[in-house]
C-alpha cells in the first residue's frame, strides 16, 4: 500500500455511526488501560511467588476467580523459573574444575562458595537448608542438587488452581488438579493438607457417581486410621465390635474413647457407601468408629466445660447437645442421628437385633433426630434392612 492510500490516521475517515469527538478521548483512554495491565503484569514480575499464591487467595475469598486463576498459574510459573535458575547455578557451579576437585562434600563445597564470594550459590543453599533439613543430604552435592531440582514443583498453587475450578464448577479440571497436587504431598509446607485433598478428591468422585474411585479414596485417608488399619490395632477393634453387640451402647461409650477427628468423615461415608451396597458388617465397622469419635468429641467438650462431667447414657448426652448451640453445629454438621440410625441398621443386617433396637428405641424418643425419629420408630413397627435412598 503506498503512502498516498495509506494516509494517516488523521486523514482516513471515521465512521459515520463513530463521531470525531469521541475518537480521540477514548484513544486517551485504551492507552491508560493499555499501561495499567502491562504495569500490573510488571509488578507481579517483581513480586515472589509466595505472595502472589496469598493474594490469588485474597481474590479467591472475594469471588475474583478469573484474577485468582491467573494468580495461581503466576505463583506456580515463578516458583518453577527461580527454582531452574537456582539448578542451573548450581550445576554451573559443580563444572568449575576447582569445584571438581573438591569431590561431593557438601560442606566443602560451601565453603568454597563463601570464601570465593559466590554469593548465588550461597543464597541458593540457603534456600535449599529453609526447605529441607540440611542433614538429610549426609553431606552430598548431588544429593542437594537433586532435591533442589524437585523443588520447582508448587502443590499449593496446583491445589489452588483446583479449588478455583472446583468452585465453577469444572469438576474434571479440579480432579485432576487435586490428584497433581496429591503427588506433590511431599513438598507441602502445611502438614495435613494431604487429607484436605483426598477429602476433596473424594467429594467430586461422589457426584460424579464414581462411587469405586471414592472408596479408594476414603481407604486411602483410613491408612492414617493407626487403630482401624494396623494389624496390632486388630485386638482392640474387634473387642469394640463385641462389646457394642453383646452389652449395648452405653457400655461401649462407658469403656472406650478415641478423638481422630481427621478420619471421621471417612469411615462415616465408607459406612453410608457400604450400607447403601449391601454390605453390613463393613457398613458397621465404620460408622462404630465415626460414632465414637463423633461421641468422644462431644465428651470431651462437656468435660472441658464441667471438669467432673460423667457419662451416664446415650439420652442424657443427647439432653446436653441440644442445651449446647456448639455441640448441636457439631451433631448437625457430621449427621449425628443419620449414623446412629444406620449404625443401628447395620448392626440388624448382621444379625444383631438387640443393639440395633437400643439404637431406634433412642432415636424414636428424640425430636431433634428429624426424619432418623420417624424413619426408627417405622423400624421398631416392623424391623427391616430398609433400602438406603440416598447415597453418602
Amino acid at each position: 500500500m503506498s503512502a498516498e492510500t495509506r494516509g494517516t490516521a488523521r486523514d482516513r475517515p471515521v465512521p459515520k455511526f463513530f463521531p470525531r469527538s469521541l475518537f480521540f478521548p477514548l484513544f486517551c483512554l485504551s492507552l491508560f488501560f493499555s499501561s495499567g495491565t502491562l504495569s500490573f503484569a510488571q509488578r507481579q514480575e517483581t513480586l515472589p511467588w509466595w505472595y502472589i499464591l496469598e493474594q490469588g487467595k485474597f481474590y479467591f475469598r472475594g469471588g475474583e476467580y478469573g484474577h485468582a486463576l491467573l494468580s495461581f498459574e503466576d505463583a506456580r510459573r515463578q516458583r518453577r523459573a527461580m527454582y531452574e535458575q537456582m539448578e542451573r547455578d548450581f550445576i554451573d557451579f559443580l563444572s568449575l574444575p576447582e569445584v571438581r576437585r573438591l569431590g561431593d562434600s557438601l560442606d566443602r563445597i560451601e565453603t568454597y562458595a563463601a570464601e570465593r564470594s559466590y554469593d548465588n550459590v550461597s543464597a541458593l543453599l540457603a534456600e535449599l537448608y529453609y526447605r529441607i533439613p540440611r542433614e538429610s543430604f549426609s553431606d552430598s552435592a548431588s544429593a542437594a542438587l537433586g532435591v533442589l531440582g524437585g523443588l520447582k514443583d508448587y502443590p499449593e498453587a496446583e491445589y489452588w488452581i483446583g479449588e478455583t475450578y472446583r468452585t465453577e464448577g469444572e469438576l474434571g479440571l479440579a480432579l485432576s488438579q487435586f490428584r497433581k497436587a496429591y503427588e506433590l504431598r511431599g513438598l507441602f509446607e502445611n502438614p495435613g493438607s494431604d487429607l484436605d485433598i483426598l477429602y476433596k478428591i473424594a467429594d467430586i468422585c461422589k457426584i460424579r457417581q464414581e462411587y469405586n474411585e471414592m472408596e479408594r479414596t476414603l481407604l486411602l485417608i483410613l491408612g492414617q486410621d493407626t487403630l482401624w488399619s494396623e494389624e496390632s490395632g486388630s485386638f482392640a477393634k474387634n473387642a469394640m465390635i463385641r462389646t457394642l453387640e453383646n452389652e449395648g451402647i452405653n457400655r461401649f461409650l462407658s469403656l472406650y474413647r478415641y478423638n481422630n477427628t481427621a478420619v471421621e468423615e471417612a469411615h462415616r461415608l465408607l459406612g453410608f457407601y457400604y450400607y447403601a451396597s449391601g454390605r453390613h458388617s463393613r457398613a458397621e465397622e465404620h460408622l462404630m468408629f465415626s460414632f465414637l469419635i463423633q461421641n468422644t468429641v462431644i465428651l470431651e467438650e462437656l468435660i472441658r466445660r464441667e471438669y467432673d462431667y460423667e457419662f451416664t447414657g446415650l439420652r442424657a448426652l443427647s439432653d446436653e447437645i441440644n442445651r449446647n448451640s456448639l455441640l448441636s453445629d457439631y451433631a448437625s454438621k457430621t449427621e449425628y442421628y443419620r449414623t446412629i440410625y444406620y449404625l443401628g441398621t447395620s448392626l440388624f443386617g448382621t444379625g444383631k437385633a438387640g443393639p440395633a433396637r437400643d439404637f431406634w428405641n433412642f432415636l424414636a424418643a428424640c425430636g431433634e433426630a428429624g426424619e432418623w425419629q420417624n424413619r426408627a420408630r417405622a423400624q421398631l413397627s416392623g424391623p427391616r434392612v430398609d433400602r438406603a435412598v440416598e447415597m453418602p
